[in-house]
């Protein structure tokens, strides 16, 4: 994959790509993405609650299970045998949803409860592929 070292702004019009007379880098996707590709995998979100932070139904999340989590980071977790993404409040021992409609989830001692990996990047698709984004 050839990248472009300039920002596109979402508002370009006209005919001639800005673009035109600058080079092209190689680089892969994974090089962009992926900090530690031994402890990473992708997954699919599902549902609405995490909407406020920019992770939609059906896009792919990239989680990295070499990264620790902190406080305020979204994550995948085991809870009680259900994967979910949710954000992590470790001072209140809390799942936090970024969807107002979901209600905070307290993590008890009696919980079985086991942190997956970090989310570091989210992709969307605009185009729906069987492979890639569901569907």
């Amino acid at each position: 994959m050839r990248v472009i070292p300039i920002p596109a702004r979402a508002g370009i019009t006209g005919f001639e790509s800005p673009a035109a007379e600058y080079s092209q880098l190689g680089m892969s996707l994974d090089d962009l993405l992926i900090e530690h590709p031994s402890s990473t995998f992708i997954g699919i979100a599902q549902g609405e609650s995490m909407q406020d932070v920019g992770i939609f139904d059906g896009d792919m999340i990239i989680v990295d299970r070499h990264e620790t989590a902190r406080n305020g980071d979204v994550i995948v977790a085991n809870f009680n045998g259900e994967f979910v993404c949710k954000i992590l409040d470790t001072k209140r021992r809390v799942l936090l949803s970024s969807n107002q409609q979901y209600q905070p989830v307290i993590i008890h001692e009696y919980d079985d409860f086991s942190i997956e990996g970090v989310v570091t990047r989210s992709i969307r698709c605009h185009r729906q592929s069987p492979l890639l984004c569901g569907n």
